[in-house]
C-alpha cells in the first residue's frame, strides 16, 4: 500500500511538473494545430481505466476532417496533416495526457489504455492487465512498442502487472527517453495509429488485414 501511495505522490508531482515545464511547448502545439486544423485542438476517446471503467482520454489531434463527396472520411494517410505526422512521430500527440494522469485517471507507467471493445475480447489471464490504472508509457513500450503484435503487447502488459515494483516504474520512465529520441516503434508499416485499430479477434497480429481496413479507418473521427 506504501509503494502505491507513493507511485500516485510521483505520479501527481511528474504530471504537475511536466505540465509547467512544457508549457511553452504545449502552448505552441496548441496554436499550430489551431493554425493548421482549427478547432478542436485535443482529440478525446473513452476508453478503459482500471478495471475497465470508462474514462475520456486526451491527446492532441493530429488529423484534419476531410470527407469525401459521400460524407465518409479519407483515410487516416490522407488525413494526417504534416503537424499532426511530427506530432505521432515524436510521441508529442501523447503530452495532455498528463492532465489524464492529474485526473487520477492514468498513471505515469502503466498498460496502454486499449479500446473499450477490446475488454470482452480478452482471456482472464489476459483481462489481468486491466488490475493497474493505464499509463503514458509502460513495460511494453519499451520493449518494442508498436512494432510488437497486440497479443504480445498484453503478455507483457500482465507481466507488468506481476513484477510492478517502484524501481521497474523508474527503469522504464528512463527507457522511454531514449525510445522516443531514437523514434523507435512509433508505428508499424502501413498503420498511421496502431492502438486505435478494430478487429474482431485478438488475434497474433492485433490489427485487421487490408480487408478489413476499410471498415476501421473511421474509428479516429478527429484523430
Amino acid at each position: 500500500m506504501r509503494s502505491k501511495t507513493i507511485k500516485r505522490m510521483f505520479d501527481i508531482f511528474a504530471a504537475l511538473f511536466g505540465l509547467i515545464l512544457l508549457s511553452p511547448l504545449l502552448l505552441t502545439i496548441c496554436l499550430a494545430i489551431l493554425v493548421t486544423m482549427g478547432f478542436p485542438i485535443f482529440y478525446r476517446q473513452v476508453r478503459p481505466e482500471k478495471y475497465g471503467r470508462p474514462f475520456e482520454i486526451l491527446k492532441f489531434r493530429t488529423m484534419n476532417g476531410a470527407r469525401y463527396s459521400n460524407g465518409d472520411l479519407l483515410p487516416d494517410s490522407e488525413r494526417i496533416t504534416s503537424v499532426g505526422r511530427f506530432l505521432r512521430t515524436t510521441s508529442m500527440d501523447e503530452l495532455p495526457q498528463l492532465i489524464n494522469v492529474l485526473n487520477g485517471d492514468m498513471s505515469i507507467v502503466g498498460p496502454r489504455p486499449l479500446l473499450i471493445k477490446y475488454l470482452d475480447l480478452f482471456t482472464p489471464e489476459q483481462a489481468r492487465r486491466q488490475s493497474v490504472k493505464p499509463g503514458i508509457t509502460g513495460w511494453a513500450q519499451v520493449n518494442g512498442r508498436n512494432l510488437l503484435p497486440l497479443e504480445t503487447k498484453i503478455e507483457l502488459d500482465v507481466w507488468y502487472v506481476d513484477n510492478w515494483n517502484l524501481w521497474l516504474d523508474m527503469q522504464i520512465i528512463y527507457k522511454t527517453f531514449w525510445v522516443v529520441l531514437k523514434g523507435e516503434g512509433v508505428q508499424p508499416e502501413g498503420f498511421e495509429t496502431m492502438e486505435d485499430c478494430l478487429n474482431e479477434t485478438l488475434n497474433a497480429n492485433g490489427c485487421p488485414d487490408s480487408s478489413t481496413q476499410s471498415s476501421s479507418k473511421n474509428w479516429r473521427d478527429a484523430g
